[in-house]
């Protein structure tokens, strides 16, 4: 009889939680104030991460700044300083575990508790797979996937105490369908969905649900990162939309930032369509962009 009642009860939860999307979707949301908070931002010298550090700065909250890059972390620093807010600018390797946690302490002592997180720093090497070099695809996943770990580890426990904070994981459309010659880009970014929806359902099952997560999940971003991208279904996305895409994300406590948003709708489908028809798909949506294919530099 248990049974019977518990699943009427998920049925009711499913139709109420219907209703409760729809009527989210309707009305405005409310929006939270980051006024003050501690904002650690990683790959803050360059594209998104500087972006996303100018739309922190203008909600005053106070700001440390990672990149492996000093130029382009104190760059994004001087700026952010312009619109009168706090920024302490780091120089960190995101893939070396004992400088995070290193860091992490000397951030704790000079600017206190972080309280958002983003992890956004990223390494990608476009080349077929024989063609990319072991420590390319190490270090790859060391950036875009244990560099969340370490960083998300040493942070996590002032959160847990307070059951407050918001943990960002910036991973990419890649990491819901595959690309070629993306194949560690793409593998490290499913592992970074996988860590956003694990940390999530973690939190919950701890009962600490006043901590937040939020994954953003975009399609090419023009960063310099990826040479020559072009599609013929999906834009080119600029930095500075992606990052006003995630701002209004993490104010709204939005769990999965898909820009667009309607790529969200193509990734359901593809679970439905046979595999003649996603091939099709991939003819017409014709990818291109700079990969190394058999030792040569190609448009591909």
């Amino acid at each position: 009889m248990n049974i019977v009642l518990d699943l009427l009860l998920l049925l009711l939860t499913i139709i109420y939680s219907y209703v409760e999307a729809l009527v989210k979707f309707c009305l405005p949301q409310r929006r939270k104030s980051v006024a003050g908070e501690i904002v650690l931002i990683t790959g803050a010298g360059h594209g998104i991460g500087r972006l996303t550090a100018y739309e922190f700065a203008k909600r005053k909250s106070r700001l440390v700044l990672w990149d492996i890059n000093k130029r382009g972390v104190e760059e994004t620093a001087a700026e952010c300083r312009k619109l009168g807010v706090q920024v302490h600018a780091f120089v960190v390797d995101c893939s070396d575990r004992e400088e995070i946690y290193n860091s992490v302490n000397q951030v704790k002592k000079e600017v206190g508790d972080v309280t958002i997180i983003v992890n956004n720093a990223g390494a990608i090497y476009p080349a077929d797979l024989l063609s990319t070099k072991d420590e390319e695809i190490t270090k790859t996943f060391e950036v875009n996937i244990l560099g969340h770990f370490w960083i998300t580890k040493a942070l996590l426990p002032s959160m847990i105490r307070r059951n407050y904070g918001h943990i960002v994981t910036v991973a990419s459309v890649c990491g819901h369908g595959v690309i070629p010659y993306l194949i560690p880009y793409c593998s490290s970014k499913f592992a970074a969905v996988g860590f956003h929806k694990g940390l999530t359902a973690e939190l919950e099952a701890l009962g600490k649900t006043g901590i937040k997560t939020s994954c953003l999940c975009p399609v090419f971003v023009n960063t310099g990162f990826t040479k020559n991208p072009s599609t013929r279904l999906w834009p080119i996305l600029e930095s500075d939309e992606v990052a006003r895409r995630l701002m209004d994300g993490i104010l709204t406590n939005k769990k999965m930032i898909f820009v667009p948003s309607y790529i969200n709708i193509s990734l359901i489908l593809e679970k439905f369509l046979p595999e003649r028809a996603l091939a099709a798909i991939s003819r017409v949506q014709n990818i291109q962009f700079e990969a190394l294919v058999g030792q040569k530099t190609k448009k591909k």
